[in-house]
């Protein structure tokens, strides 16, 4: 995809309308919000609008606009990090007059008129980035998209540690910093925790589950949300306290939503994206997603992780 088409595109609008995924993450709100930024810095004119759910995680980069039907009249709608249509948090994208879309995962669902996706990027934010600094002539930032646009990329490449991070996200990265991204200031925002947040790591720590080839995982029930009293977003956040154990190079965290099962797997080692395919989702060849139609389908998900470990161990 030619980003000459994109610019123009934003330069042709009026009114353009930013969107994301469900239940968003730091990504889905560095890109919004850096892209926001950029828009209007660049064209004060224009009418530049954040639409969708709030995260509370990374509030301070930005909060969602709630705006009405009819400013998509007419409008161009920009949807970010996200996959696929399912996942498009506001539907009412389809009432705009055209739809870009601009995402990092593998490409599963092509919706929009037109389409940048590049899985060589680490983060969607970093796209945003690159964006930017391919058109830094024409294109003007201030210290907030900075701030958002480096939430994205630390968030997504998890501090830099990562596959997938290379020169690249570091130079794009320091030339955030050098429009006014503090990366202690921006830490200190990610690294809060609640109280009953890290009692419930606690909990998750000792109450993990294995399978018989190294999968780990935790069932992360509406009972045990409620108990602990925290938000479905920190819960979903547990998925990082399992990683890095030594002979378990698959992890996930299967958490209840109201009406849905989310599966959130990483892995270390084997490829597990297609895995994630099984069970209507996607995502990063090792950090996908998906769901259960119920919990009995977890023995399922459980057998074919382990399978997939084994024919990794045999390349070893």
């Amino acid at each position: 995809m030619g980003l000459d088409i994109i610019l123009s595109k934003i330069k042709e609008y009026n009114t353009i309308i930013i969107h994301g995924h469900i239940r968003p993450d730091g990504d889905c709100y560095g890109a919004q919000f850096g892209l926001k930024d950029i828009i209007k810095t660049s064209f004060p004119n224009k009418k530049v609008y954040v639409v969708g759910e709030t995260s509370e995680y990374v509030s301070f980069v930005g909060t969602p606009d709630v705006i009405s039907d009819d400013l998509y009249n007419g409008a161009l709608a920009i949807v970010v990090d996200t996959a696929t249509k399912e996942r498009i948090s506001d539907k009412r994208y389809t009432l705009a007059k055209e739809v870009i879309k601009i995402d990092h995962h593998i490409p599963i669902d092509q919706y929009g008129d037109i389409i940048w996706v590049d899985t060589n990027f680490p983060s969607c934010a970093q796209m945003i980035a690159y964006f930017y600094n391919k058109y830094q002539g024409e294109l003007k930032l201030t210290k907030k998209g900075a701030v958002a646009m480096y939430t994205g990329i630390v968030t997504d490449t998890g501090r830099f540690r990562y596959r997938g991070v290379n020169e690249l996200t570091h130079q794009l990265a320091g030339m955030l910093i050098t429009l006014g991204a503090e990366p202690d200031e921006i830490d200190f925002e990610l690294s809060k925790e609640t109280l009953q947040g890290a009692k419930l790591k606690g909990h998750v720590l000792s109450n993990f589950e294995m399978s018989n080839n190294g999968f780990i995982y935790f069932k992360m029930t509406r009972d045990i949300i409620d108990e602990y009293q925290i938000s479905d977003e920190d819960a979903a956040a547990m998925v990082n306290m399992l990683g890095g154990i030594e002979n378990h190079p698959v992890w996930a965290l299967i958490i209840e939503y109201p009406g849905e099962i989310r599966i959130r797997l990483r892995s270390n080692g084997p490829v597990i994206s297609d895995i994630a395919n099984e069970f209507q989702g996607g995502g990063h060849a090792k950090a996908a997603g998906g769901k259960l139609q119920n919990w009995d389908e977890l023995s399922r998900l459980i057998k074919l992780v382990d399978a997939r470990i084994i024919e990794w161990r045999k390349t070893k």
